[in-house]
């Protein structure tokens, strides 16, 4: 999973996970991640609209973020 989220910084491309908190609440978040260092990773959080922090063991799965085509309704 980490080489996935390194390869996704890289490029710039934005991935859905599904996270955890530390109060046990499960979320589906879109982010685009700006940093990985040790065993967290800062990122833009499309849901809040913001720059968060996440504990990677708290990710609990990470897919490619598809993007709607210029055909396609939002």
């Amino acid at each position: 999973m980490l080489s996935y989220l390194e390869k996704c910084r890289v490029a710039g491309i934005p991935v859905e996970i599904i996270y955890m908190s530390d109060n046990g609440k499960i979320t589906q978040r879109v982010i685009t991640i700006h940093q990985l260092s040790g065993s967290v990773m800062k990122a833009y959080c499309h849901l809040r609209r913001r720059t968060r922090t996440f504990k990677l063991e708290n990710v609990l799965g990470v897919n490619y973020r598809k993007t709607k085509g210029r055909n396609e309704s939002a």
